[in-house]
């Protein structure tokens, strides 16, 4: 061993030189997928700090939208039962000592919701036809040839012993309007010979005569 030469000591810190320079890296310059992405404590204080208020504005909107879609009312028409009414009104006319008026051509907004016959042998027949209107309203057709007229009779129990409400044209006929107060019922009555016609409901008079208006007299079948 030669004297003046000092063995340098061994360590367990990389070895530096010449040869393997120290490379230094920023963590913006770091390549995608070799390591976590370090960002300053400032910018980590910003991220973090508005999270928690993003996340409650998100939840907040979601309650309110579902709130909305539960309270808003729709119009389901696959909800709303329909009736076919033909074989009800072909067995009025079948039956009745009289002239059968059916509606025809009303618009497909109006939904029949319900159809009964009434009656006995030998005795009056009545008709009952229940709509659901375009405008979310009730309108019926009464058609029967009972005794009309009285307390007891056709046209108070149909109207709800409705007071009268002047008179209306409609397709070139007079009906009578009648009006039940506290149940909103609005009438047109109308008498032919051997029949009564009531339209009825909580739908406006512009709908009952609507309905009024497309009643045609059906003629019964000679086959």
């Amino acid at each position: 061993m030669s004297e003046g030469r000092e063995t340098a000591p061994v360590t367990n810190d990389p070895v530096t030189s010449p040869e393997s320079p120290v490379s230094t890296v920023s963590p913006e310059q770091a390549p995608a997928g070799e390591g976590p992405i370090v960002v300053s404590p400032s910018v980590y204080r910003r991220l973090m700090s508005g999270f928690p208020g993003f996340a409650m504005a998100m939840l907040s909107c979601l309650v309110i939208v579902g709130f909305v879609l539960l309270v808003t009312p729709r119009r389901n028409q696959s909800a709303t039962p329909q009736v076919d009414y033909r074989g009800d009104m072909n067995g009025l006319v079948a039956i009745a000592p009289f002239t059968v008026q059916a509606p025809q051509g009303l618009g497909p907004k109006w939904y029949p919701t319900s159809s009964r016959l009434t009656g006995r042998a030998n005795g009056p027949v009545g008709w009952h036809l229940g709509f659901y209107t375009p405008d979310k309203q009730y309108a019926a057709l009464e058609e029967s040839n009972e005794g009309p007229d009285g307390s007891a009779g056709f046209v108070a129990r149909m109207t709800s012993q409705g007071k009268p409400d002047g008179s209306l044209p409609v397709a070139g006929a007079t009906w009578d309007k009648t009006f039940r107060k506290d149940k909103h019922q609005r009438s047109l009555v109308r008498r032919l010979p051997g029949v009564t016609l009531v339209v009825t409901g909580t739908a406006s008079y512009e709908e009952l005569a609507m309905l009024a208006g497309s009643l045609k007299p059906q003629p019964k079948s000679h086959s």
